[in-house]
């Protein structure tokens, strides 16, 4: 019989006994302390004598780190699917992927039934699960908007909301033993979970027959199921690895609660069984990376894309349009896509993996995320690659004294502040801290205190980055210097940033401020708020949000301000101006820290954007009676629904305009609107660009050469033309907002 490919792993099958309460927490504690990959409990909550199951798991959750956890398997007819597949969800999220579904099918008789089990018969029982795993999977399906609808003889489900996606793609495994039942894993199931001592010799190689027979009649790769196997631990390795080489037994789970016999099965059997393993499929050439798509999956697959070709190393994180995870990482904020390939690198090594692979892909679209969040959009794409950083998260403190910070591109601010916070240290860095740290840290960062302490790339004093052609530079002022200015602005164009290093700067405790105002005379709230912002101390920086006009309804402005001060009568004295804005509606205003602050925005939701969003950006010196009349008028229109100014100036204006390649350093203000159909904000937008010189690219969602003219002044675009010239030539980073090199844009200019 066939080795099925997948990689070899243990676990342990504990008993759940509550007598001594801790006893299965410590067995659990220890299997993972000897490297086992799962730990597994039995489930009958009729027992008196056993924990229930579910409660431990979580619980056991909450004292391991690392440890796979299952039950094995969990009884169906006592747990309803729908909530069981929120219970799993939501473990799994809380465990960062950790969690697997063992299920069985029957309610082992009078003490199930007599806990209030349906009376079924076996084949009810089959039926209602083969119903459960639709269900369960329909629930976990979070990316799917419509209410779950499942009709089913003894499930129904009418009307369910989906969610949460757990936070990996959790294999439902079966135990089963007569041929409907091994049927079902063939066609549903990700995994068959039976036991040795049940078994009779010739039983797995029959039950892998059926099970792989179910399997192609049911549209699918028979590799896509694994095959685990709860044994005694007392088996002879040579019996064990026979089960592993022939009959493609992939997952060995050791009965027993005797710590030292668990001990000697990981001390001497594990490796004897991996050695074999390894030995066997060296001398067959049978891959071991585990992933099999089957021919539905295949089928979904994007044309221009070599799929076969994807680097070992980026291939068990990869996404395919036929994944079950590819919905949930498809889309980012605003913006729907549907790619054909995400790559999920975790080191800067597989980051440059990924970027050599694109580089042989210049016919579909590329796409680079950290966050997702970006207002523009542009880090997902219909049909191409996306290299999603997500996995590159990390934070370090490299020198607290100095305030010195290393951050992963995949990292969220709201995590930096976070981090920070203990140590009194904080980075301006946007308004939400939902936003991922690549995208901001490469196009300006326009923060909370912005007016006081600058752009984010401001703080910026190293960035490594992996350039077009595969290799990984620093760049600092003295190293890679034209490189660092670049990355300062506009580093989309020129690599992907893997890391970078930022100068914290000290903090207290700061205050926040809310207040909602009677805006019924727009244009002139609108003029009031840019002079108090304008003669406010650097202390404060903030926004003003409008929406459309409403028939009968008042217009409501609402402002968010940040004060770096702590002591409440400052606060206060640094906010009174601002209440000559307008008739106050509403105000609330807290003291907090500076992860605190950016939080309260803050929600973590998956990204679930839908179409193509819509935005325009532009800087203006100041908000003048001339320029708030054209807003009015423009959000009269009804094409935008949300209208956002942010103060800058201050200190953003203190740095020289050429020190980065971000060039609106005279700015008071950055502007967006936000709309639903281009040209109908295109039309109410025009007005207002008389008053605008620069933008914010990342605010923006045009595209073309006269938008990079209204971003960067001549002599800056001509710098960043030739430094594209120079590290990619053949535009391979042309799908955020693309800069020709220097020859291709005099070419295109003659």
């Amino acid at each position: 019989m066939p080795d099925y490919g997948h990689p070899i792993r243990f676990g342990t099958f504990i008993t759940p006994v509550n007598r001594p309460p801790q006893q299965a927490v410590a067995l659990a504690q220890r299997s993972e302390e000897l490297g086992y990959d799962f730990a597994t409990f039995q489930d009958h909550p009729y027992q008196a004598a056993f924990h229930d199951t579910w409660t431990l798991l979580s619980y056991i959750a909450a004292r391991t780190e690392r440890i796979g956890l299952s039950g094995n398997v969990l009884n169906l007819p006592l747990r309803q699917p729908a909530v069981l597949a929120r219970s799993a969800a939501s473990l799994d999220l809380l465990t960062g992927g950790r969690v697997a579904l063992g299920l069985g099918a029957g309610a082992f008789g009078g003490p199930a039934v007599a806990m209030g089990a349906p009376d079924r018969t076996a084949g009810e029982n089959v039926t209602a699960l083969d119903e459960a795993i639709d269900v369960i999977r329909g629930i976990w399906d979070a990316s799917e908007r419509t209410p779950l609808r499942v009709h089913g003889e003894h499930y129904r489900v009418d009307g369910a909301k989906r969610g949460p996606a757990p936070a990996h793609d959790i294999p439902i495994w079966l135990g089963a033993y007569k041929p409907r039942m091994l049927r079902l894993t063939g066609a549903k199931a990700d995994g068959w979970l039976p036991s040795l001592p049940y078994l009779q010799p010739g039983d797995v190689a029959n039950g892998n027959a059926l099970i792989d027979e179910a399997a192609l009649t049911a549209g699918r790769d028979p590799r896509e199921v694994a095959r685990l196997l709860n044994v005694s631990g007392q088996e002879p390795a040579s019996e064990l690895l026979r089960l592993a080489v022939e009959d493609g037994v992939s997952v060995f789970i050791v009965m027993g609660d005797a710590p030292a016999a668990m001990q000697r099965f990981m001390d001497e059997v594990a490796p004897a069984i991996r050695e074999g393993v390894e030995r066997a499929r060296a001398a067959s050439g049978i891959g071991t990376d585990g992933i099999v798509r089957g021919a539905a999956a295949l089928a979904r697959r994007r044309p221009g894309i070599d799929y076969e070709d994807v680097p070992a190393s980026l291939r068990a994180e990869a996404i395919e349009p036929g994944d079950r995870a590819h919905a949930a990482a498809s889309a980012n904020y605003l913006r729907g896509g549907s790619p054909g390939l995400i790559l999920r690198p975790g080191s800067a090594a597989e980051v440059q993996d990924a970027v050599v692979y694109a580089a042989r892909h210049m016919d579909v679209p590329l796409g680079v995320r950290s966050g997702g969040h970006g207002i523009s959009g542009r880090s997902t794409n219909d049909g191409g690659i996306v290299i999603d950083l997500e996995r590159l998260d990390g934070i370090e403190l490299l020198d607290e004294a100095a305030g010195l910070v290393r951050i992963g591109p995949g990292a969220r601010w709201i995590d930096v502040a976070r981090t920070l916070a203990p140590h009194g240290l904080a980075i301006t860095s946007g308004d939400y801290g939902g936003v991922g740290v690549g995208g901001l840290a490469t196009a300006g960062g326009i923060g909370w205190f912005a007016r006081e302490h600058g752009l984010t790339i401001d703080h910026l004093r190293a960035v490594e980055v992996v350039l077009a052609d595969g290799s990984i530079v620093r760049a600092t002022a003295s190293e890679e210097p034209e490189l660092f200015w670049a990355m300062r602005g506009a580093g989309g164009n020129f690599g992907v940033a893997v890391a970078f290093e930022f100068e914290a700067a000290r903090t207290a405790e700061v205050g926040f401020a809310q207040f909602a105002y009677d805006a019924a005379d727009t244009a002139a709230w609108i003029a009031r708020f840019g002079e108090v912002m304008e003669q406010a101390p650097r202390e404060v920086s903030g926004q003003f949000i409008l929406g459309a006009p409403s028939p009968g309804r008042p217009a409501v402005g609402q402002v968010m301000l940040a004060v770096d001060a702590a002591e409440p009568e400052r606060i206060l004295e640094i906010l009174q101006p601002f209440a000559t804005v307008g008739p106050l509606l509403d105000q609330q205003v807290s003291v907090g820290t500076y992860d605190q602050v950016m939080g309260i925005l803050y929600q973590d939701l998956p990204h679930q954007g839908r179409g193509e969003p819509v935005a325009r950006s532009g800087l203006v010196a100041h908000l003048s009676e001339a320029f708030a009349a054209d807003a009015v008028a423009m959000l009269a229109t009804g094409a935008s629904a949300f209208f956002q100014v942010r103060s800058v100036g201050g200190a953003v204006a203190d740095v020289p305009a050429d020190a980065t390649a971000y060039a609106g350093r005279a700015a008071g203000f950055s502007v967006v609107a936000l709309g639903s159909s281009a040209p109908r904000l295109d039309a109410a937008w025009a007005p207002l660009e008389r008053h605008f010189d620069g933008m914010y690219l990342s605010f923006d969602t045009r595209t073309g050469p006269e938008v990079l003219e209204r971003a960067f002044p001549p002599e800056h675009l001509a710098r960043l033309r030739e430094l594209k010239r120079r590290t990619d030539p053949t535009g391979l980073f042309r799908d955020n907002f693309y800069i020709e090199p220097a020859g291709e844009a005099a070419s295109a200019a003659a």
